[in-house]
């Protein structure tokens, strides 16, 4: 898929549209580069202190923590140690989305995982100006004069921005973001049992965050761009309250957070990533891994 700079010949219609009923994208294989590596090659310590404030509260929850390099800690039905020790004897098997083994209902994060990336790559190639009104780019149809996609990012993540940033992603890539997301984010990464079931639901493996939050710390430039992450992990919102970034609240310790069930984590200060996917959402949970993975 191109981008289309040629916005004289998009469709008329100006409604954005919801990011219901995407196609599941295709099994595609995982590119070696992108396969966790066997083993644990973190703190073992840390590991096993989260393991312990996960089990007291959740059991069943999946989660996992790492750095740049992968996930150094991991637990819950598909965590990254076991699709790592599979991993070191016979090729992964894509499994088609839903799937019932480890493949979990991760919906809450689609706009990090979907919207936030996309958004980021249309930036990065100049097919949009955050700062620019959505109607420049015959979108934004019902929303107030003058908004814009910096607006809708730094809004919230709520379902009216939500719509309207994925109805200006789709006229700008001139398809589907599903689609686009698979073929330019998670495909690259080895995200292959990342996608949108038919209800519009995002499912996927604690692997596949792995790899998706690992890519945010590494050095590589693409799929998501250092910049973009940089300009994404600052407070865009001046003195008002709450602060935010671009999709992404500043958390303790120097972290950023998106989500408020299944939930990320990331802090380029101190190299760490943290993915968490409860079986109920919990405050207490929340609080409590965020502290045993970044205190």
């Amino acid at each position: 898929m191109t981008l289309q700079s040629d916005r004289a010949g998009q469709a008329e219609h100006s409604e954005p549209t919801a990011p219901t009923a995407f196609p599941a994208p295709p099994a595609l294989p995982v590119p070696p580069s992108t396969q966790l590596p066997a083993g644990a090659h973190g703190p073992a310590g840390d590991a096993g202190r989260i393991r312990a404030v996960v089990r007291d509260i959740d059991p069943e929850a999946a989660w996992a923590v790492g750095g740049p390099d992968g996930p150094d800690g991991p637990d819950g039905p598909d965590g990254p140690d076991r699709v790592a020790e599979r991993a070191g004897t016979e090729p992964p098997v894509p499994v088609p989305v839903p799937a019932p083994d480890g493949v979990l209902d991760v919906g809450g994060l689609a706009a990090v995982l979907a919207l936030w990336p996309v958004i980021g790559i249309l930036v990065d190639a100049g097919e949009l100006s955050l700062h620019t009104p959505l109607t420049a780019y015959g979108a934004g149809g019902g929303l107030p004069a003058g908004t814009t996609a910096h607006h809708l990012l730094t809004h919230g993540a709520g379902p009216s921005p939500a719509r309207a940033l994925v109805g200006l992603a789709e006229r700008l890539c001139g398809s589907p973001l599903a689609g686009f997301a698979a073929d330019r984010v998670w495909g690259p990464l080895g995200m292959t049992r990342t996608g949108f079931a038919a209800d519009g639901t995002l499912h996927a493996p604690v692997a596949d965050l792995a790899r998706f939050l690992s890519h945010l710390l590494a050095p590589a430039d693409e799929p998501v761009s250092r910049a973009w992450t940089a300009e994404s992990l600052r407070i865009r919102t001046g003195e008002l309250v709450p602060a935010r970034g671009l999709l992404w609240y500043p958390a303790p310790h120097g972290a950023w957070s998106h989500g408020e069930g299944p939930a990320v984590w990331v802090s380029p200060r101190r190299q760490r990533w943290a993915a968490l996917v409860p079986t109920v959402p919990s405050g207490p949970l929340r609080t409590a891994f965020r502290e045993a993975a970044f205190a």
